[in-house]
């Protein structure tokens, strides 16, 4: 699928160049070096004993994955959802996804049946690739849920043990010498790196929106937080970001794939776990979410010796506003608001440790580089919010010809530019702005977007007067907390409803 089904005209003479070549490409120059290793208490949230692939085991992984996917029948940009874990398995199935010539559609990890069912209904997903437990959660069984709640679904897929009858295994495809399916993926059609690679989702103030993007605009998101943070040729990059937001993709995979290194996944959060990956694999570069590195750099978790790089992922970005100075001089610390699906900013931090302020107008990387390369524009909207265009921003609405009416979009205007909906103050003088606040009726809870107006909604259906209000708190932004007169029953009601778990928590037993 070319975006929105059209060939792009700007696209002529573009960056061709596609998530897959980035991959092929490192696992051609370095076979034996090493590409991705799990977290070591894998054991302890999943299934199987943590795996470390160079970047020969991983391409085989790769191209079995995408052989088995094939060999489904999978058409061509057949949409896959994916729910996993933050482990090897969860970068090898997105890029055999890819090499297949199918577009990825990851979910969030808290996401229950009922956002999970909504979600691929939205974009008619046709297989579910999940792993048999999560923790203390069986999500093998959650995807069979999904599947019979989205009726285009003729596959679900798992790794782990246990799985259901009907649930097509995938462990045998990263065993030492997968099953290999030597058919070549289907030639594209006009530029490979304008077709769609991933959607993600996102709550906007009108509802659910599947955004899309393209390798180029993945790539570009990678490209300027790797510029921005410095990263080298072979960096070691430990990320406890999943996939499966733009930020996520943008701050730790697709800088992982530019810089030809090893990507080591720690799923969040263990402080002895972080510790033990941190010094075993060598790593010189942390990805962490914002409100963490505090308290991560507190707890001595970042030895200054070996680290080099600080790339802090807020998710809700008026909070960097209020951020402590980074101590550290000698270790580049760049903060990656994330406004959204819609883009990323990248700063480094001053002198001083302060946080920067976003620029107004045109954004290069690095951001003292004006000779660099533009990776963003912004500029204050009418109604005071924050909007951007650039390389990395989503150019068309998905999907192609809905209702606009009925399907919420981030649609660019005439000028190519999306409305984050982010409330900001505007310094003209200075050519700065700040953002003031998350969007209006939205709150989030460690990522995860909420609408207050749905919770209400969803509270006033239960019989025992329920409400649900949204707390600040310092380390998730807010926390929900519910009133009821039988708070186990709404509890109970909620979790039959498959809403997230962070909602039903709000009302303890």
């Amino acid at each position: 699928m070319i975006l929105g089904n059209v060939e792009d005209p700007d696209n002529e003479g573009a960056e061709r160049t596609t998530l897959d070549d980035l991959f092929r490409s490192g696992a051609a120059r370095r076979p034996d070096a090493l590409a991705l290793c799990d977290p070591p208490n894998r054991f302890d949230f999943t299934d199987g004993k943590p795996r470390r692939l160079t970047y020969a085991q991983a391409d085989r992984a790769v191209s079995a994955i995408a052989g088995r996917l094939r060999r489904l029948g999978l058409s061509t940009d057949t949409m896959v959802g994916l729910q996993l874990p933050n482990t090897v398995e969860s970068v090898l199935t997105l890029l055999g996804v890819l090499r297949a010539g199918l577009i990825a559609a990851p979910l969030p990890l808290l996401w229950r049946r009922a956002d999970a069912a909504a979600a691929l209904n939205r974009i008619g997903g046709k297989a579910f690739i999940t792993a048999s437990r999560v923790g203390s959660i069986n999500h093998c069984d959650i995807a069979m849920h999904v599947a019979a709640d989205v009726f285009p679904i003729r596959y679900v897929c798992s790794f782990g043990d246990g799985l259901a009858d009907g649930v097509i295994p995938l462990d045998d495809m990263l065993g030492p010498e997968p099953l290999m399916d030597p058919t070549e993926p289907q030639e594209r059609r006009g530029n490979p790196a304008a077709h769609i690679a991933a959607v993600t989702f996102e709550l906007t103030p009108g509802g659910l929106a599947a955004v899309a993007r393209s390798h180029a605009e993945l790539i570009a998101g990678g490209r300027a937080v790797r510029l921005e943070s410095g990263l080298p040729e072979e960096a070691v990059i430990l990320t406890s970001c999943g996939s499966s937001s733009f930020a996520g993709l943008s701050a730790g995979i697709v800088p992982w794939l530019l810089c030809g290194g090893t990507l080591s996944l720690h799923h969040p959060f263990d402080a002895a776990a972080f510790a033990r990956q941190f010094r075993q694999d060598r790593c010189d570069t942390v990805v962490l979410p914002g409100a963490l590195v505090a308290a991560v750099e507190t707890a001595g978790l970042l030895p200054a010796a070996q680290l080099r790089n600080v790339v802090a992922v807020w998710r809700t970005p008026e909070r960097l506003a209020n951020a402590i100075a980074w101590p550290h001089p000698q270790i580049r610390m760049v903060d990656v608001q994330a406004f959204g699906e819609a883009a990323v900013i990248c700063s480094r931090r001053t002198p001083s440790g302060e946080p920067a302020e976003i620029p107004l107008g045109l954004v290069f990387a690095s951001r003292n580089n004006a000779s660099g390369p533009m990776v963003a524009e912004t500029m204050v909207t009418p109604t005071g919010t924050l909007a951007i265009r650039g390389p990395m921003v989503p150019r068309h609405p998905f999907p192609p010809g809905a209702d606009r009416a009925r399907v919420p979009n981030m649609r660019p205007d005439e000028l190519g530019f999306v409305d984050t909906h982010y409330p900001c103050r505007a310094d003209h003088d200075h050519g700065v702005a700040q953002v003031t606040g998350p969007p209006a009726g939205i709150v989030s809870v460690g990522g995860y977007r909420f609408r207050m107006d749905e919770l209400q909604n969803l509270a006033d259906k239960m019989a025992c007067q329920a409400l649900v209000t949204a707390l600040p708190d310092a380390l998730a932004g807010h926390r929900l907390a519910g009133r009821a007169l039988d708070r186990r029953s709404v509890r109970q009601a909620l979790d039959a409803m498959g809403v997230n778990p962070l909602l039903c928590q709000a009302f303890p037993a």
